[in-house]
């Protein structure tokens, strides 16, 4: 599949346009989608000091960074639209026909392990 939008930014004295990437490379084993305005209702309690909201909280928790290089995708999206009353809709990428409510009180270790997040020598 090759796109038919020339590249503005070719090389000086080249007339030859490089290719535009078609797809890029990332080192998740899984990712999980988790409700931003799910997460600013509950106005965060998530994390040790309950002050997070549950995406941030997670990366924290099990040290993962944000961006494509990192072990697992943790990614807010805007709204899955299943607006639950005082938890948070989270899909785990790898079985997305079960969605999870993740309410405030919940044990980040074991949300990790049912996401499968957790590595496999824990």
């Amino acid at each position: 599949m090759k796109c038919c939008v020339p590249r503005r930014n070719v090389a000086a004295g080249s007339r030859r346009a490089r290719p535009i990437k078609d797809h890029v490379r990332s080192n998740w084993r899984n990712t999980v989608l988790v409700c931003r305005k799910c997460s600013k209702k509950l106005d965060g309690g998530f994390g040790p000091d309950g002050d997070d909201r549950l995406a941030k909280a997670l990366r924290q928790h099990l040290s993962i960074r944000k961006g494509r290089k990192s072990a697992a995708g943790i990614v807010e999206v805007n709204c899955l639209g299943v607006c639950p009353k005082g938890a948070v809709t989270v899909v785990n990428g790898a079985d997305s026909r079960e969605w999870l409510l993740v309410r405030p009180d919940a044990d980040l270790d074991e949300l990790a392990a049912t996401l499968g997040l957790l590595p496999d020598h824990r």
